[in-house]
């Protein structure tokens, strides 16, 4: 029985990653990569979104709401590009900019003329209470539906950002590679 000897990875090469473990679909090489903004990425992507979500939800009582949350969402869209690389469609989340900038601007604008329809002022709000057994008295005030609007139209317009400006800086960084202007 002849045992063949497990190949041991070179110094250079140790830490080169063997699978993909952020939400981008791209692996960078290892010169591109840094371990430690990966990590901090992986660890603080999911943080800061539920950190965006709550300011969503807390915007109309206290300071917050849709832009606000939107740009803390889009904050950390940037880190997950910072860290990973380019996002598309082979992302295991895809999300697609123009349909969420479509999406987000349809809910606002919808509802901002619903209440008209009713007979209601533009952009008026209407706040509704009730109880619910383990949780005690909610309220919810229908400025929410705007807010969320807002909130999805400005991560939209961040991706596409990102998408934009970020496949022009790593056509030029192919380019310089390769020795061309």
């Amino acid at each position: 029985m002849t045992t063949t000897p497990m190949k041991r990875p070179s110094w250079t090469t140790w830490d080169a990653p063997t699978e993909r473990w952020l939400l981008s679909g791209f692996c960078r090489d290892g010169r591109q990569r840094t371990v430690l903004l990966e990590l901090a990425a992986r660890t603080i992507f999911p943080t800061v979104l539920v950190l965006s979500i709550y300011l969503l939800f807390a915007g109309h009582d206290r300071a917050g709401g849709g832009f606000s949350g939107g740009l803390v969402a889009g904050q950390a869209f940037v880190l997950r590009y910072l860290a990973g690389g380019r996002m598309d469609d082979s992302s295991i989340i895809p999300m697609r900019p123009p349909v969420l900038i479509g999406l987000g601007l349809t809910i606002a604008t919808t509802s901002a003329f619903l209440p008209v329809l009713f007979g209601g002022e533009l952009l008026e709000t209407a706040i509704y209470k009730f109880t619910v057994p383990l949780l005690g008295q909610i309220k919810v005030v229908t400025s929410l539906l705007l807010d969320s609007g807002v909130y999805l139209l400005i991560v939209g317009v961040v991706l596409d950002l990102l998408r934009t400006l970020g496949s022009g800086i790593e056509a030029d960084a192919d380019a310089a590679e390769r020795g061309q202007p």
